[in-house]
């Protein structure tokens, strides 16, 4: 598979896009409002402790609390605290404060890389978990009181009016290693298959690590010498040392650690062997990922090109096009079949359908090929535009058991690509498949796209007619409840709604202030949505719109 990163740097936004033989298959974007917030660590204060829901609310001054699960809240807890002193008394658990029972687990455990292992991400991707096998350990208590500064870094980025959600399981990442503070275990990547590379690498780390330090090495650290893993470990040190000395001398809430922005962490932790060049339409951007490259693995500094051509790099690698597609809610299969992409408040929902009739006989086998298809290009967008939560896919029905299983066993192996860690359960007797994915990211429509003002979002507005309907109800509420003598109005409406009111001899406009006895003088305004109407009082020259809703 034919690996590019392509980035495109513009004065207020930079997107970066990488494809998989020639197609778009993941894209990141960040504008100067919108910097990526994965990976950063604050010194923070507890809001609000809900034992009820096993969570705390930590002010991090941001617009919103972070939100930090008892499960988030790892073994080293205490050495944490330590550092800004919180060890040296223990409240008793009143309103605002509560005992929390959470369940330590290994520090370099399965999966555990993929918590925050997206590109920009502090930890090596969830497709590439861990040696060391998860160890169960009895519960412990962990005090939590209101006021309490702790350290956090966050995991997710906020969504809609949720928060970010936080960890206290705090990680520095590097190019080739991970660095875990207090830990003094070594992970090492399942990506890396070979035994003896393991051992070799394992050995290197251990050799070099501070007392109480752990790491994780990355896939990228393969096949590198011990120089390269000592520069990054002494860097990644460098930087710890300075947030311990910033959560001396900061008050909660503060910013102690800024993780790379979204293109150099992309750079970071997807510039691996397997891709094969990286193209860059910036000078200065091109400048600083070389000097990078250069630092950390000169070797490759040959895959770095600066994009010369005249045409947009996104219009000559044909990503414009594919952006397009991939912001639609209707996706065709080059078979002619199409899946349709439905995101719901609790669920992303998607349909798949063949486009076309096809003879009984083939019936079975013309949807098992349309079903294939279509699975591919589902794991595809899922990971293009980022979607997490839970994912149901209905797909065309079929028969035979045996096709029912390689639809799921098509699904299980395209996911493997991705680096989000994903749940895939067969299909069930209704053709449903049921997803789980892990989000970290906003969901790219989010980055493209805001609410229609017109439909709030919905897809959906009023009707003409029951438009009009509401503005005779108005009139009437308005004739019902005002005291005044004063019956003079002035009604301003979306065009579109003014012909309606307007078509006939005796008309509809007519009709209203014949029956409520009003004056009511119709003023076009073609900023007003088709649903939406205002009237405005002649005499007190106000809108008085709401008063009679």
């Amino acid at each position: 598979m034919r690996k590019e990163i392509l980035i495109n740097a513009a004065a207020n936004e930079t997107r970066i896009a990488i494809t998989e033989d020639g197609r778009l298959a993941e894209l990141f974007v960040e504008t100067a409002n919108k910097e990526k917030m994965v990976g950063d660590i604050y010194l923070g204060r507890v809001a609000k402790v809900m034992p009820g829901i096993k969570a705390a609310f930590i002010d991090l001054g941001l617009q919103q609390d972070g939100f930090l699960h008892f499960s988030d809240i790892g073994n080293r807890f205490e050495e944490y605290s330590a550092m800004i002193g919180d060890e040296d008394e223990e409240p008793e658990p009143t309103d605002g404060n509560a005992v929390v029972a959470a369940e330590p687990t290994s520090p370099v455990r399965e999966g555990a890389v993929g918590r925050t292992g997206q590109a920009g991400a502090s930890r090596e991707p969830a497709s590439a978990p861990q040696e060391s096998v998860p160890v169960r350990q009895p519960q412990r208590e962990v005090q939590l009181t209101k006021g309490q500064e702790i350290i956090v870094q966050i995991i997710k980025e906020p969504v809609g009016k949720k928060g970010v959600r936080v960890t206290s399981e705090v990680s520095l990442a590097g190019r080739f290693l991970v660095l875990l503070p207090f830990d003094g275990k070594v992970g090492i990547s399942k990506k890396i298959s070979s035994f003896k590379e393991k051992r070799r690498l394992r050995k290197i780390v251990q050799g070099i690590l501070p007392e109480g330090f752990g790491a994780i090495i990355r896939t990228v650290a393969e096949e590198k010498e011990e120089e390269s893993l000592k520069n990054d470990l002494e860097d990644l040190i460098q930087t710890w040392r300075k947030i311990e000395e910033s959560v001396k001398t900061e008050k909660a809430p503060a910013l102690l650690y800024k993780d790379m922005a979204t293109t150099s962490s992309v750079i970071r932790d997807l510039f691996s062997n397997d891709v094969s060049r990286v193209v860059v339409d910036g000078k200065k951007l091109f400048r600083e990922i070389r000097a990078y490259i250069k630092y950390t693995s000169p070797q490759v500094l040959e895959k770095i090109e600066f994009h010369k051509d005249r045409a947009p790099i996104f219009d000559k690698f044909g990503i414009e096009k594919e952006l397009e597609a991939s912001l639609a809610r209707k996706v065709w299969l080059k078979s002619g079949g199409y899946i349709i992409i439905e995101p719901t408040e609790a669920m992303v929902v998607i349909d798949v359908n063949s486009g076309r009739y096809a003879a009984k006989k083939e019936q079975e086998q013309n949807s098992l090929r349309t079903d294939l298809e279509a699975a591919r290009e589902i794991c595809r967008q899922l990971r293009l535009r980022d979607i997490g939560g839970i994912i149901v896919c209905d797909f065309i029905d079929l028969d035979e058991e045996k096709n029912k299983r390689a639809v799921f066993e098509q699904l299980k192996k395209e996911f493997r690509k991705d680096r989000a860690k994903v749940t895939v359960l067969p299909m069930t007797e209704f053709g449903l498949v049921q997803i789980t994915r892990q989000r970290v990211r906003q969901n790219i429509l989010h980055s493209f796209t805001e609410p229609c003002p017109a439909c709030g979002g919905t897809g959906l507005v009023r009707s003409k007619t029951t438009t009009l309907n509401d503005v005779e109800r108005w009139v009437s509420r308005f004739k019902a409840e005002t005291k005044t003598k004063e019956f003079r109005l002035i009604l301003r409406v979306n065009p579109d709604l003014a012909v309606l009111l307007r078509d006939g001899t005796y008309n509809r406009l007519r009709k209203i202030m014949v029956k409520y006895f009003v004056l009511v003088k119709l003023e076009v305004d073609p900023s007003l949505p088709h649903g939406e109407f205002r009237v405005i009082s002649r005499r007190q020259e106000k809108d008085i719109t709401d008063q009679y809703k």
